[in-house]
């Protein structure tokens, strides 16, 4: 039977930088001939196929997960989550990440081993996440989270 260790940040602090984006293939209209001032008669199907696809790296070691999932929610975010906890659950997971509506759900339930950090809304350097890591840190290694 394995036990659950109550401590995961003993063991140490892993930082994450996650986003996703979609990808999709989208049916292109090309040009028709036809005499001058006459308008092309054509079919033009508007088939949008896509998929999301949701990741996280680890700055400082290169470490990275991947995952694809055909919506961007908090149901496929919550899924992404459990899977990032479930490759490290040796470690205190941090994850940066911006400002998504489905970031914030309140459906979402944040396993014990990650810490989200939302980067501030229009920020073009990243020094306020920097004190905003160092005083989790802080908190962290004095036992206060």
């Amino acid at each position: 039977m394995d036990s659950v260790d109550p401590n995961p940040a003993k063991k140490g602090l892993k930082n994450w930088c996650q986003d996703e984006t979609r990808i999709g293939l989208k049916t292109m209209e090309k040009k028709k001939i036809t005499a001058r001032g006459v308008k092309p008669i054509g079919l033009v199907q508007w088939n949008f196929k896509a998929y999301y696809l949701y990741g996280a790296v680890a700055p400082q070691t290169g470490e990275n997960l991947w995952l694809e999932f055909s919506h961007l929610d908090g149901q496929c975010f919550q899924i992404f989550l459990d899977n990032l906890a479930a490759e490290y659950p040796e470690h205190l997971n941090v994850v940066q990440l911006d400002n998504g509506k489905f970031h914030h759900s309140s459906q979402l339930k944040i396993p014990d081993n990650i810490l989200l950090i939302f980067q501030p809304p229009g920020a073009p350097r990243i020094e306020s996440n920097r004190e905003s890591m160092a005083i989790h840190k802080t908190k962290i290694e004095l036992g206060t989270i």
